[in-house]
């Protein structure tokens, strides 16, 4: 009955305003000046956009278009079809980081390259420089002809998707309809192209939508809107789940497939349910967000738990230093659940936006603003750092165009409604229906729970405040019961006005206040912040034993450089352990630190008990780990001795330097941490891989740090089939060093060689330097190596 209600209001809402029922405040009327966002947002418009179009130059993303335009010789492209949209992200951050501080000389840029882009365009409107340019040797996914393999791998549409959403933004920006134009010519051929009795035909990479909803608001064009809908409506149920289309997306009710396609989809079927008045995509999405946030999302608002597909996990499978969680994901899972806001007006939506926000999406970008993370791990052993560039550069430029739209995500409104979603020292004028309002906020969030907000209205008028009072806050990190805070340590929210303390009551997680609001009436709002530790679900083996902590709306991790002998993964700390937090201005660009007592564990020869020593314990925020170079870091710190991974105790391996025809030495150690795997195809932990090698003669080498007598090898392969690139090898051989030769031990029988145990040989005893072991690859595979044990 209550759903049924909840339809049919949405239904009226909707039909009523087709579009969202509440409206975001847009950043340019929002002016953020903190401490905190307004120098990350500067850093982005000095240092990342700058940086990314000089990436984009070095990296052949402008020579594609050149070269389709006619303007440069020859048909050398990039990696990538979808290389051109890291131009258009560019454009579109570049048009919002203008709008909030003009930049003459940018904006002279851009139009040079809105001018390369538009002489890359084909008559009739198509623009794809891997298509136009001609290339001798096509790429593979491009097909051999138009649209022939859109729903695979072409990203045609995606193009289009982000030429859309750059067009649209530039034009808001700057008034020009240089880009807009190019982006019309584009969407008008869509039109003609795609629909019912024309090519019927869904996106491989879900954006289109977005962006042609995007078209719509600007042009009015309903075609747009149509074919956006359209587009929705032909997946499935054919196709594949990677994608999300092997349903009707009417009938999806849990999240599958490539994270970044689904978050965009689900965003696209908000904005097209909002403009539509159709509420069938409704209750889809809302079903999708309540398993997302109870069975898939990480503490930090990451999405997408394996790197196999980029996609969701099973229920509850959240591995930590296997984590995906790409930054594209985080972006994407941002607009979701702002739209889902809009649509609902509930306070749980933002608690999650506000979880990614400042975790699992700040993370992708170091505080230079010029290395950055595609994955975004939970947790590691040196094997993490961030890239100056990646070969498929869609979240760097991702990145560049999300940072200057935050302050669009603080405030809302709906006729005489003012949300106060996010808490930034920002000035923010805003149109309701009663009149102009002025609100000048200010705060020392993150760090601090305290929010002054000062309200001017132009008149003496009578409207409603809506402050949200986060979920953290009130002792739910987020909605479900994915996460709990281990102490329910239940402290008061407090609201005054004008100094007063004030009774409130709260619908959605919203404190309500609606009252005639005159000059300078002042919303004071005090958040507990007490550093909380957060448990995970039980049916999350990954954080089993564990805790995180959570202060505010940060989570915090453990990393090297901080602790003792620059080790994490063996630490331990007590549950009911007292935790200090001070701030440090000096470390990281100014952040919270947190201080507590716990243990280091250390194995010991011939013994399961484990050596443990005390030590003071530092934490910082997630977000800023890796700005000092790989190191090891955890968010989710062990509570018992069973979970911890204790320091290797002293062995022939652990004291022994590795050396193999694999170049990457960052994988050298893992073959001897004295990590027990699960089975062969274990993530949880660092292993050693040739992929994409296969079909090849590999070794791996240990030079001893003295002369021992060995008696045995024990090998444990990492194996991820069926659907990864490693198997167990043909056949390997162990060989140990006679003077300057390679001898291969003598032992009887074959070698065992099998998956998911410990493949041990005993041999005769020889007195030696260093041992070898040679291996061959399957023809059609890579191997790896979890554990590589001498005796």
């Amino acid at each position: 009955m209550a759903a049924t209600f909840f339809m049919a209001v949405a239904s009226q809402a909707l039909a009523q305003n087709k579009d969202y029922p509440i409206q975001p405040v847009a950043f340019t009327n929002v002016n953020v000046h903190d401490n905190f966002w307004e120098p990350k947002m500067e850093v982005n418009a000095n240092v990342t956009i700058p940086y990314t179009l000089q990436q984009c130059k070095i990296n052949g993303r402008v020579d594609n278009f050149l070269r389709a335009g006619g303007s440069l010789a020859g048909d050398k492209l990039s990696d990538f079809p979808f290389d051109d949209t890291d131009i258009y992200k560019v454009i579109e951050g570049a048009s919002y980081a203008m709008q909030v501080k003009k930049n003459p000389k940018l904006d002279n840029y851009i139009d040079s390259l809105i001018t390369i882009i538009g002489k890359a365009q084909e008559k009739d409107g198509y623009l794809y420089t891997f298509r136009t340019v001609k290339a001798a040797k096509p790429h593979p996914w491009i097909g051999s002809k138009r649209w022939e393999k859109e729903e695979d791998l072409s990203h045609e549409l995606y193009n289009s998707g982000h030429l859309f959403e750059a067009a649209t933004a530039h034009y808001q920006a700057t008034g020009k309809k240089t880009l807009l134009n190019i982006a019309i010519k584009n969407a008008d051929l869509l039109v003609r192209v795609f629909g019912p009795g024309k090519i019927e035909e869904y996106p491989g990479h879900q954006i289109v939508e977005i962006g042609l909803s995007k078209m719509y608001r600007v042009t009015g064009n309903q075609k747009y809107l149509d074919l956006a809908k359209f587009f929705l409506d032909i997946r499935g149920p054919k196709g594949d789940a990677y994608n999300q289309a092997d349903k009707r997306v009417v009938d999806q009710h849990v999240a599958v497939g490539h994270a970044v396609r689904a978050a965009y989809m689900y965003t696209g079927m908000a904005d097209i349910a909002a403009l539509t008045g159709d509420v069938k995509y409704l209750t889809a999405i809302d079903d999708i967000w309540a398993d997302v946030v109870t069975k898939k999302l990480y503490i930090t608002g990451g999405i997408g738990a394996t790197g196999n597909g980029e996609a969701f996990g099973e229920d509850f499978q959240l591995p930590n230093m296997s984590a995906y969680a790409e930054t594209c994901a985080a972006i994407g899972n941002v607009y979701w659940n702002n739209r889902m806001f809009l649509l609902h007006g509930d306070a749980k939506y933002i608690d999650v936006l506000e979880r990614t926000l400042y975790n699992g999406l700040l993370s992708g970008v170091s505080l230079s603003g010029d290395k950055f993370f595609y994955p975004n791990p939970l947790s590691s052993v040196f094997q993490h750092q961030r890239s100056a560039w990646f070969s498929c550069a869609c979240c760097i430029s991702n990145m560049t165009r999300f940072l200057p739209s935050v302050p669009g995500y603080v405030y809302a409104k709906n006729n005489n409604d003012l949300y106060v979603n996010l808490f930034m020292t920002s000035t923010a004028h805003i149109q309701l229906k009663a009149g102009k309002v002025t609100v000048e906020q200010t705060t020392d969030y993150p760090w601090k729970g305290k929010v002054d907000l000062t309200i001017t209205p132009a008149k003496t008028s009578n409207f409603t405040m809506r402050v949200r009072i986060p979920g953290w806050a009130q002792q739910q990190p987020v909605s479900g019961n994915l996460y709990a805070f281990d102490n329910n340590t239940n402290l008061p929210v407090t609201l005054m006005i004008n100094g007063k303390p004030l009774s409130f009551t709260t619908e959605k997680g919203y404190a309500v206040i609606n009252r005639t609001w005159k000059k300078d009436d002042k919303i004071t709002l005090m958040l507990p912040m007490p550093v909380q530790k957060v448990l995970a679900n039980n049916n999350v083996k990954d954080d089993r034993d564990r805790f995180a902590f959570e202060k505010g709306p940060i989570i915090f991790c453990l990393e090297g450089p901080d602790n003792k002998d620059s080790l994490v993964q063996n630490i331990m700390i007590d549950k009911n352990a007292a935790v200090k937090t001070s701030y440090n201005a000096s470390l990281l660009n100014g952040v919270d630190v947190l201080t507590t007592t716990g243990f280091s564990t250390k194995r010991q020869l011939n013994s399961d008990s484990l050596i443990k020593t005390q030590q003071e314990i530092t934490a910082i925020p997630y977000y800023a780990w890796a700005n000092r170079g790989p190191s090891e870091m955890t968010v989710w710190i062990p509570y018992t001795a069973s979970a911890v991974k204790p320091k290797p105790s002293p062995s022939i391996a652990s004291l022994s330097k590795v050396s193999s025809s694999l170049k990457n030495t960052r994988m050298y150690n893992a073959i001897k941490d004295q990590y027990e795997p699960q089975d062969s195809k274990d993530t949880n932990y660092p292993y050693m891989h040739w992929w994409p090698k296969k079909n090849t003669s590999e070794f791996v080498q240990y030079d001893f740090d003295k002369e021992y007598t060995i008696s045995s090898s024990g090998v444990y392969w990492f194996d991820d089939g069926p659907w990864g690139g490693c198997r167990i090898p043909d056949n390997y051989k162990v060989y140990y060093k006679k003077g300057a030769d390679w001898v291969e031990v003598k032992h009887t029988g074959a070698y065992p060689n099998d998956k998911d145990k410990l493949n041990t040989i005993t041999f005769e005893p020889v007195k030696t330097t260093a041992v070898k072991m040679v291996l061959q690859l399957p023809a059609d595979n890579a191997t790896g190596i979890h554990e590589w044990i001498i005796k």
